[in-house]
């Protein structure tokens, strides 16, 4: 018997086309040919956008793109297109608001019905394959749409028309140019306090996202009014994520979101970004207020990151699955048999008691999602134990039921890079090789860069994504912002100058190709084909906006510099901003933490001497142990002079190798010390 043909896909690289290409749909990827045939053909497209790990895309891939029935009637009436949305964001933004104007609602798979010139007519997200939950079943909506083509085509193309008229009115998003002060960050703060969930920590009901950035905007806001209920959110906050099923017990690492508002049953995906970000705010908490559990956490986090993310030759793959073995979060949940059987019974009341592993389970019958519901002192308690003997007892348990966790079929990985993720990860690996004394993960930050910049970086051209040797897609504006940003995060952690030099000139290339007349950032190029309309960042997602980061990288190059175009450009992009800082603040979280790094004062911190040295390295730990967040650190002695770049440096070379330390205050310089008390004592002064 003959075996399927593969459709176009599986000339692609994503690992979500490719999850695609043996479907008896006829797909095209995202591209000019598909287009082209629907005009020659005149026939509508059916556009499906969706990602590797999401579970509800399975489900519809089962459930209609591999029925006979369902892939007769796209190829009949459509041409039907297939497109990742982390590899075409743009695509993405531009028709997720397109069905959020059509149903009120949005989320993957998205699923739009398009004119051949592109424009969208109808849409939503999921389709059951049948009529079902009130849903129409994905064959009525094909024969409806296509019944609808033929008889009403002028009604479609009026209907098109308006939409894409109020989606460009959308994009040019609240209007800007007023002047913001630090009474918005006051304001925010309110607005977060207003939405916090005292009970359980975060911001609103369920389902709950992980709110790292605005967690890092509360430990900004704490720092510069005094308030303690800023400490108050993020350590409730950061505690209950970390003991609920949002965090993955046995092997760490934090999955996507929470279905409920207790943080206890997760949607099981794992995102690159996700624990970037978390580690990274962790890590901040951890030095703000002395917290070792966020160490631990944060670590944790970072090695999963290691273990499980990262291929041999650098960088981080994007995401796990969701499912493994057909099933949602197989392989994390567990069931007083399945404890037993990996811990032994002796240990297993332990476990079960400390975990909240019962015979009724909390997920989907009889399973159960880890959380920490028992404290060591209460198990010792319960147990007549120490809590250091039960702390060994639990360590090794989890040692155990990671051994037994993986014989279990594992969840499948997007093993893509993305440079905007990576970015994300390499500047949390820098921060924590400084804060946590880890040289593997200055290690993983370097090896993450050298990559991209080996791999990804032609010429003056960043790119987006890269698989098994394959660099393509130009890059988008958030992939310049941030891995700028995090050149900047690895020049502060390693004083290599040319991650420093790189930082700047993606800097300025990202102004130069993605800046908007109204002072913010298209997300997408020239280079990027077949929008309908230009897609602009205006507000933090589930990552930073661009305008958000490169406000910061250019309030941190103003400081480094001494440049004031930076700086000045900085005011101008959060000015364009203005409207949502002043009616929404917390859908730019990220951008008011670059409005206080703007209106605080600025320390340039200049160390001098030879690194790895005893005496440098005791200068170097005070500075990153210092919890100002509003200063930069550069190295007078570096192999490769930066003076051109750091007026800074020049002239404050050790000529011994001797280390001491220079703390400036817009450019000019105090005394220098070599005493680590004294330097801190200045930068918090």
């Amino acid at each position: 018997m003959l075996g399927r043909v593969s459709n176009r896909l599986a000339a692609e690289s994503s690992p979500y086309l490719l999850q695609h290409k043996d479907n008896p749909v006829d797909w095209y990827p995202w591209g000019p040919q598909a287009f082209a045939r629907a005009r020659e053909e005149r026939k509508p497209v059916f556009l499906s956008i969706g990602y590797s790990t999401c579970h509800w895309c399975h489900v519809m891939e089962h459930e209609s793109f591999e029925n006979p029935a369902v892939a007769e009637a796209l190829n009949r009436d459509f041409v039907a297109i297939k497109v990742d949305r982390e590899e075409r964001p743009d695509v993405d933004d531009v028709y997720m608001a397109a069905v959020q104007m059509l149903t009120g609602t949005g989320g993957w798979p998205l699923s739009l019905f398009l004119t051949p010139e592109g424009k969208p007519f109808y849409g939503g997200t999921y389709f059951p394959p049948e009529d079902r939950w009130g849903r129409p079943g994905f064959l009525t909506v094909l024969s409806s749409v296509a019944r609808a083509w033929k008889e009403r085509p002028e009604q479609i193309a009026v209907s098109a028309g308006e939409l894409l008229a109020h989606l460009e009115t959308n994009a040019r998003g609240l209007p800007g140019g007023l002047a913001v002060g630090p009474d918005a960050l006051d304001k925010a703060a309110g607005a977060m306090a207003a939405e916090y969930d005292p009970a359980d920590g975060g911001f609103g009901g369920a389902p709950k996202f992980p709110p790292a950035m605005r967690l890092e905007l509360l430990i900004r806001w704490g720092r510069r009014s005094g308030d303690p209920s800023a400490r108050s959110m993020v350590e409730t906050t950061l505690e209950r994520m970390a003991a609920g099923g949002l965090y993955d017990q046995i092997g760490g690492g934090f999955h996507r979101y929470s279905v409920d508002a207790r943080w206890l049953v997760p949607h099981f995906e794992k995102m690159l970004y996700d624990n970037a970000l978390l580690a990274r705010v962790y890590l901040l908490a951890a030095r703000a207020y002395g917290r070792d559990d966020f160490r631990r956490v944060a670590r944790e986090t970072l090695d999963f990151l290691l273990e499980e993310m990262t291929p041999e030759e650098g960088g981080f793959f994007a995401a796990q699955d969701a499912d493994s073995g057909g099933h949602e979060g197989s392989f994390y949940v567990w069931n007083p048999s399945s404890v037993r059987e990996a811990v032994g019974e002796r240990d297993a009341p332990i476990v079960c008691a400390r975990f909240g592993v019962t015979a009724s389970g909390n997920f989907e019958g009889s399973e159960t999602v880890l959380s920490a519901v028992r404290s060591l002192t209460e198990l010792a308690a319960d147990f007549g134990r120490s809590e250091e003997q039960i702390a060994s007892i639990l360590q090794s348990a989890r040692e155990r039921m990671t051994a037994a966790r993986a014989r279990r079929p594992r969840p499948g990985t997007d093993d893509k890079l993305l440079t905007d993720w990576t970015a994300l990860a390499i500047g949390a690996f820098s921060l924590a090789a400084r804060l946590l004394r880890e040289p593997r993960y200055e290690r993983a930050a370097r090896d993450a860069a050298d990559r991209i910049l080996r791999d990804c970086r032609r010429g003056a051209d960043l790119l987006h994504r890269e698989r098994q040797g394959r660099a393509d897609i130009a890059g988008f504006s958030s992939d310049y912002a941030l891995f700028a940003e995090a050149l900047l995060d690895l020049y502060e952690a390693t004083f290599e100058p040319r991650y420093f030099r790189e930082a700047v000139a993606l800097q300025e290339a990202l102004d130069r190709r993605f800046r908007d007349p109204q002072g913010g950032y298209f997300l997408s190029s020239a280079e990027h084909d077949g929008l309908i309309l230009r897609p602009r960042e205006l507000y933090d997602g589930a990552t930073p906006s661009t305008g958000s980061v490169a406000a910061s990288n250019l309030v941190r190059l103003s400081a480094f510099t001494g440049q004031a175009r930076f700086r000045e450009r900085a005011g101008e992009i959060i000015a364009a901003a203005s409207g949502y800082l002043t009616r929404a603040p917390l859908a730019l979280a990220r951008m008011l933490c670059a409005l206080d790094d703007a209106t605080s004062p600025s320390r340039e911190i200049v160390l001098a001497g030879e690194a790895g040295r005893p005496d440098f390295e005791r200068l170097r730990d005070a500075v990153f142990d210092a919890p100002t967040l509003t200063r930069v650190i550069a190295h007078a002695d570096a192999g490769e002079s930066l003076a051109d770049l750091l007026p800074l440096t020049a002239s404050r070379g050790s000529r011994d190798g001797s280390a001491r330390a220079y703390v400036c205050r817009d450019q000019t310089c105090g005394l220098p010390t070599a005493d680590a008390a004294a330097l801190r004592a200045q930068i918090d002064a």
